[in-house]
């Protein structure tokens, strides 16, 4: 196995999946890199190519895995400061946008408020969805990288799609959109 030819095309992929599981664009990006280091490190026994049948769907499992480790391990810090707590302020986003643009501003805060609704999802469904959607991968490679059957991929996507449309058109009712 070649790194630079085999894994490093893959680490776009790698990054967006570990980026939506983190929420975090450095996490992401460590992520990543531990993931190719192990893997780097798996490929100097001899035997580590025919234990591998597809390696995209190996490095996204890794990929996810580690992503979900490192979450749980933050989540676990911050509960055990108490952080949670005084972290109850969210910062505004801000957008310069020309007068003429307002649709933009209109598609810029509903992208955002979906983006939003998206990581308030369970981990499973968000992934999931992140998969399907965004990368486009079939039921079958969703499964294989979230070790669950297509069946659980299916009702996971089903389940994420309903709840971000019926949390959006709640938000947009309420805020008149």
């Amino acid at each position: 196995m070649d790194i630079k030819r085999d894994i490093l095309p893959l680490k776009d992929t790698m990054y967006r999946l570990a980026l939506r599981i983190t929420l975090n664009s450095q996490e992401a990006e460590d992520v990543v890199q531990d993931v190719i280091i192990k893997v780097w490190k798996q490929s100097q026994s001899e035997s580590f190519d025919d234990t591998i049948e597809n390696l995209q769907a190996y490095l996204l499992r890794l990929t996810r895995n580690l992503a979900i480790d490192r979450q749980r391990l933050k989540v676990n810090q911050l509960e055990s400061l108490d952080a949670i707590v005084e972290a109850g302020h969210q910062g505004n986003v801000t957008s310069l946008m020309t007068e003429s643009s307002e649709r933009s501003l209109a598609n810029a805060e509903r992208l955002t408020l979906v983006r939003s609704i998206m990581e308030t999802l369970p981990e499973k469904q968000r992934t999931a969805m992140q998969l399907r959607d965004f990368e486009g991968k079939t039921y079958k490679e969703i499964a294989s990288i979230m070790e669950i059957s297509e069946e659980q991929v299916k009702v996971s996507i089903f389940r994420a799609r309903q709840t971000v449309k019926a949390r959006l058109s709640r938000r947009e009712d309420s805020d008149g959109i």
